[in-house]
């Protein structure tokens, strides 16, 4: 079987058209322009849709407001929890991946009908993956290194009702954490990792993935648990495709049914589908 595409697919999230580096997106009921470097190709649609903008990021790396009474925060829903979208300063990232929404529906298959099954969710985010995990029943470990990131995530659980869901929220570096987990004896039922192609720990730890990935799925590997569920690894490098990671999961996992593809956007116009990640996922043979 080739390569899979998946596309993000719940009522409170649409890609609207694309093209000319930009992406005209819905969030719940707002509609933003966003820059889309992937986004090669010409916009299906012209100013009749463009034009609903209620916000735009700008090149100079601000948002610019064209509706006065827009909330810079407001919430959406997805798979059974509430996600704080936000506007902020100097980025064009909003709180939510919307793209990742197929994953976080499969780990909620996964782990579905288990007893407490432990989740490991790394490079975590504002943590829509590990509220989706802890909806479906699961202790769910999250690391992330940005402050600012757990803090959103922690609030994101307060207003999906989920506060006494148990929920680890940690502030570290992903690498060290792991390492530490082993020498602990710990394991996981299910492990999520969405590294960036580049980035820093919390103390300034240079994080470069094509240089780290094999040691990290070698760690991995010792993480998961005699009962494990599912392994998923998303990754954005140019320079890498699905091939090379369901070779490299497929090698450093043990036997099981490995899939891997593109998570890709379809739009409500036009025929043009947004790639954005590529991804590999890994279960235990049925």
């Amino acid at each position: 079987m080739g390569p899979l595409v998946l596309s993000a697919d719940f009522p409170d999230y649409q890609l609207l058209d694309s093209g000319r580096g930009r992406k005209l997106e819905r969030f719940g009921d707002v509609i933003l322009i966003r820059p889309e470097p992937k986004a090669w190709w010409r916009t299906a649609t012209g100013e009749e849709q463009w034009g609903r903008a209620q916000a735009v990021f700008q090149d100079s790396g601000k948002w610019k407001f064209l509706r006065r009474n827009l909330d810079p925060s407001w919430n959406l829903s997805v798979c059974g929890t509430t996600l704080e979208v936000k506007l902020t300063d100097m980025s064009k990232h909003v709180g939510v991946f919307p793209e990742q929404e197929p994953h976080w529906s499969w780990l909620q298959e996964r782990i579905k009908g288990r007893s407490q099954p432990r989740v490991l969710n790394l490079f975590g985010y504002t943590g829509a993956a590990s509220l989706a995990a802890a909806k479906a029943g699961a202790h769910v470990t999250h690391v992330d290194a940005s402050k600012p990131a757990i803090a959103w995530g922690k609030r994101n659980q307060e207003i999906s009702g989920l506060q006494d869901a148990p929920v680890r929220w940690l502030l570290d570096d992903a690498f060290k954490f792991i390492a530490r987990e082993i020498r602990r004896g710990n394991t996981y039922e299910a492990i999520l990792l969405d590294p960036p192609s580049f980035g820093r720990g919390p103390k300034g730890e240079v994080w470069k993935v094509e240089e780290q990935i094999v040691d990290f799925l070698d760690h991995l590997r010792k993480l998961l648990s005699d009962q494990a569920a599912c392994l998923i690894l998303t990754m954005y490098n140019l320079e890498a495709s699905s091939i090379m990671l369901h070779n490299l999961v497929q090698d450093m996992l043990p036997p099981g049914e490995v899939s891997s593809g593109e998570l890709a956007l379809t739009p409500k116009y036009g025929q043009s589908r947004l790639p954005l990640s590529l991804f590999c996922r890994w279960q235990p043979a049925q």
